[in-house]
């Protein structure tokens, strides 16, 4: 068996028309479909629920389910809010500032742009408390091809030491010169 693409991704919203209309209004996305049903399919569980699906582009799509008989929707408070998030790809780095424009025009705090090296990126959240990134690419071959290079390497020192691994140091250090 060889996975195709990721079908969808699914998370919890607060409000399955608010995040619609969110997606749509800060991110371009096209509301392709909305399931309801009164129990789980797979389950057979009573438990209503509407399951709404937005198009993430270049045939990614994104859903949510909003469950009005659930107690409210919360997070790992084990884990940093900085760490779940969901990454998206944009064309562009003028992209990138015209839509964190669009976001603090409304009053939405946005992160960034942060530069990574390969790519830059801007973080924010949805009305249902979802970390989002926005990245542009702005790496080149030969990065892609360094970081190819030590990638097991890092992953090996990283999985004896938990330290972080200094191979790619060049990414954070401003040292990277285009040979």
């Amino acid at each position: 068996m060889q996975i195709q693409k990721i079908h969808h991704v699914a998370y919890r919203c607060k409000d399955a028309k608010e995040t619609v209309l969110w997606y749509q209004k800060y991110l371009n996305m096209d509301f392709i479909l909305a399931i309801a049903e009164n129990e789980v399919p797979s389950t057979k569980e009573p438990d209503p629920y509407m399951h709404v699906f937005l198009d993430a582009g270049g045939g990614n799509v994104l859903a949510f389910f909003e469950l009005p008989t659930r107690p409210e929707m919360g997070r790992d408070p084990n884990t940093p809010a900085w760490t779940q998030h969901l990454a998206m790809q944009v064309g562009s780095v003028d992209e990138l500032l015209e839509t964190k424009a669009r976001l603090e025009a409304d009053g939405i705090e946005v992160v960034g742009p942060t530069d990574h090296t390969i790519f830059k990126s801007i973080y924010f959240f949805d009305p249902s408390g979802h970390r989002l990134e926005l990245a542009a690419n702005t790496g080149t071959p030969n990065m892609s091809k360094m970081l190819d290079e030590v990638k097991w390497d890092m992953l090996n020192e990283w999985d004896k030491t938990k330290k972080a691994p200094q191979h790619a140091r060049w990414m954070h250090d401003g040292s990277y010169a285009e040979n």
